[in-house]
């Protein structure tokens, strides 16, 4: 999606013409989720995919024809059945909701996508809302925006103020962690709101096994690390060659030096007790959402009695997680790496940790429907 906006950014300041196209909602299984995007050039060329197949051709080639001929903003709907899905190649059957958005002009989206590709290289986080569908006799029109700044500026507009101060409401929500939403409003108009901000960053109080297990895989999965270890030989770019910034000083001290924003996610994994206490108040004391201690237990009561009674807000200990990670029974620094990053992950993208095995019942009606098969074939 990045790519996405840095080009839009380029064409909006040569003033050449495009089209984004966005999946904006979708019902069970589909080759993609909300905010996947596609833009088109007016040489027909693209970047970015909405999961390939038909559905994506379709919906190219209504990108083409909007530059071709102009129009206003559409949206699509596309139902994945099984046959499409079988000719595809694709194992799923969902339904697809698509903004299909032209950009005429370069005013059109220069703004949106220059402050966007800006918020993911370091500025503050902004989030676009558009207008998808709206109530019959309505002045709304599809492709209508309001684009929100974290300071709660705003420009453009869904229509109306009350549709506006909702959405500014959720758009400041949901830029914590760059989420987005999918709104029905009592009006009966429906918008999708995108938010963007900073990668995701790790904060690995502690050099040890865990961090070092756990700074791979953080870095494939898109997240900028942090290392703070007042010891120089847990310290350097040697041991942790993933690492943006690695700081070879205690966790209380290297904390306040950090960018730490709410799109960040605090491990503290220290070499011992006193260590983690001070480097866990401290960590609570920062804007980020996820602090998490490595340890059991009976060492979270002991140091959560010492928080409490250091004053932090009771709120603020219950946002902690401690022991941190989902219970998969990990042993070995690898193991545990692997338990963290999956909490960080459902925690991110707001996941239950449930398994996702197929229900019972379902299969239960896989065995019902083979046996009828079979009776009849005999028949």
């Amino acid at each position: 999606m990045q790519e996405v906006f840095h080009e839009a950014a380029k064409l909006s300041n040569k003033g050449d013409p495009f089209v984004v196209a966005t999946v904006v909602r979708t019902k069970g299984s589909t080759p993609q989720k909300p905010g996947a995007k596609l833009l088109v050039r007016e040489d027909g060329s693209g970047v970015g995919t909405l999961g390939g197949g038909c559905v994506e051709g379709d919906i190219w080639f209504a990108a083409k024809q909007l530059m071709k001929q102009g129009g206003p903003a559409l949206e699509r709907e596309y139902e994945l059945n099984e046959d499409l899905a079988a000719e595809e190649g694709l194992v799923c059957g969902g339904t697809m909701y698509f903004l299909i958005d032209p950009a005429y002009s370069p005013d059109d989206y220069r703004m949106y996508a220059t402050e966007i590709r800006d918020a993911y290289e370091g500025g503050g986080a902004v989030a676009l809302a558009s207008i998808v569908k709206s109530p019959n006799g309505s002045v709304r029109t599809t492709g209508m925006k309001l684009f929100v700044r974290e300071n709660g500026s705003t420009n453009g507009t869904l229509g109306s103020d009350s549709l506006n101060q909702e959405a500014t409401k959720r758009a400041l929500r949901l830029m914590a962690h760059g989420n987005s939403e999918y709104v029905k409003a009592e009006d009966g108009t429906e918008y999708f709101i995108e938010a963007y901000t900073t990668p995701p960053q790790i904060i690995l109080c502690g050099g040890g096994h865990v961090s070092k297990a756990i700074a791979p895989l953080a870095k494939s999965l898109g997240f900028r690390i942090f290392i703070t270890d007042d010891r120089e030989e847990f310290a350097n770019p040697t041991r942790f060659p993933e690492a943006d910034i690695i700081l070879a000083k205690t966790p209380e001290n290297a904390l306040q030096q950090l960018p730490i924003n709410a799109n960040s996610f605090i491990i503290i994994a220290t070499r011992g007790h006193r260590y983690d206490n001070v480097a866990l108040e401290a960590a609570a004391a920062t804007s980020a959402k996820y602090v998490g201690l490595l340890g059991s237990k009976r060492k979270t009561i002991v140091i959560y009695e010492d928080l409490v009674r250091n004053g932090i807000p009771v709120p603020r200990v219950k946002e902690i997680r401690s022991p941190v990670g989902l219970d998969i029974n990990a042993r070995t620094p690898s193991e545990i790496a692997v338990s963290i990053i999956a909490e960080i992950l459902m925690f991110r993208l707001g996941g239950t940790g449930a398994p996702m095995k197929l229900e019972d019942w379902r299969l239960n009606r896989i065995v019902e429907k083979i046996q009828v098969q079979k009776t009849a074939s005999v028949r």
